[in-house]
């Protein structure tokens, strides 16, 4: 393994990266808290509203493989700088389209392709880019990146919508930290490749996914329980609380305590990962306090709405942080990396694409928001288990 380039300094490297993970979270996270606004004005059903989630999510799923054969061709770090283009050029057309339907989901398909592209090829980056003890660190910066971006959209949403006059302009703010992910990002593309660790090519040099590996099989599987999960809570804890009354300025400062305590899970539990022998009393913990949160949502939603929020973002944010570092230590090469991320998102996010959805006829079929939080406790007990067998030392994907 030799040595980066030294003509990037690294602080440049991890500044741009952070940038970027910034704005794969902003999309989804600004738009639950304006859902009545734009169901009035639109005269959209709870289905159609949770397809503005479920869009960017199935991209993230359906578009993995293809994602990792662009990063082969153009390079993980200019594909990445595609994708952020793409990012930018979607939540611009949101908020630009005005209240029309078309461009507001146009818009979300096209950034959602961008996301499902740079978010595919992030952990082969942190695995080449930092060194093995340093992992679960840039995993964790990705990670405290996309959730702050996403908690200060969620809290800013509304408040913005009443200063600029309507949903739409709302929206469009969020094209601004796009910019300047592209700005940063595309210009020293060449000088991250440069930077990233080079890992010795074996001869044999396979880029199918990895579906015979069974290692890959239980990410896929855990990441899809996790994923259906936080996805489903975000699309819908803001309106299950407008329902019981809120008014959609608390609605999102609540979204942002959920995304925020993510914020900071996330960033600790990969870290931790990097000093912590058997990984699975990490994960284990993340499930739990998960769980809590949905309980205390799902059967005493007035008692204590601020800490259930806070409680399940921190164990969704920590048992998604620790899935994204487990794809870095499960690959053997930055290549298998990228490999074994496709073939986890290629399951994972197409099925969890399917979550804010189903949730949203549950709550049309129940007329109210209670049983979304009941369903989502029993998605929580398989995640338990597939926790628990992903163990230290399990036959890395190659």
């Amino acid at each position: 393994m030799t040595r980066p380039s030294q003509r990037l300094p690294r602080w440049i490297v991890i500044a741009a990266l952070v940038t970027v993970a910034a704005n794969l979270r902003l999309l989804m996270a600004s738009l639950p808290p304006l859902t009545a606004s734009i169901r009035s004005d639109l005269g959209l059903d709870a289905r159609a509203i949770g397809a503005l989630t479920m869009i960017p999510v199935l991209c993230m799923g359906v578009l993995a493989p293809l994602s990792s054969r662009i990063g082969r061709r153009l390079g993980i770090a200019h594909a990445i700088g595609g994708g952020v283009t793409l990012v930018l050029l979607g939540t611009a057309l949101r908020g630009l389209g005005g209240v029309h339907t078309w461009s507001l989901y146009t818009g979300t398909l096209t950034a959602g392709v961008g996301i499902a592209l740079t978010g595919t090829l992030l952990p082969g980056l942190v695995k080449g880019f930092f060194p093995p003890e340093r992992w679960g660190l840039g995993t964790g910066l990705t990670m405290f990146a996309m959730m702050g971006g996403a908690a200060i959209a969620a809290a800013s949403s509304v408040p913005l919508e009443s200063a600029l006059d309507g949903w739409p302009a709302s929206l469009l703010v969020w094209a601004a930290p796009a910019t300047v992910a592209v700005l940063l990002w595309v210009p020293i593309a060449s000088g991250i490749a440069q930077h990233t660790l080079a890992a010795p090519a074996p001869q044999d040099v396979s880029h199918a996914l990895p579906w015979r590996s069974g290692t890959a099989v239980l990410m896929a599987a855990y990441l899809t329980a996790q994923s259906w999960q936080f996805y489903s809570s975000l699309a819908w804890l803001a309106p299950t609380y407008v329902a019981r009354g809120w008014d959609a300025d608390h609605a999102g400062l609540l979204l942002s305590v959920f995304t925020g305590a993510q914020l900071l899970s996330g960033l600790i539990a990969p870290a931790l990962m990097d000093r912590v022998r058997d990984h699975r009393l990490l994960l284990l913990a993340a499930c739990s306090l998960g769980l809590v949160g949905q309980l205390g949502i799902w059967l005493a939603p007035a008692s204590a709405p601020w800490a259930w929020a806070g409680v399940l973002g921190a164990g969704q944010g920590a048992a998604f942080a620790l899935g994204l570092a487990l794809l870095v230590r499960y690959a053997a090469t930055p290549r298998d990396s990228a490999r074994l991320t496709a073939l986890a998102f290629l399951v994972s996010y197409s099925l969890a694409a399917l979550g804010p959805v189903t949730m949203g006829a549950v709550r049309d079929a129940t007329g109210g928001y209670s049983a979304i939080w009941g369903v989502l406790c029993v998605v929580m007990l398989p995640q338990i288990v597939l926790a628990w067998r992903l163990r230290p030392g399990l036959a890395q994907v190659t």
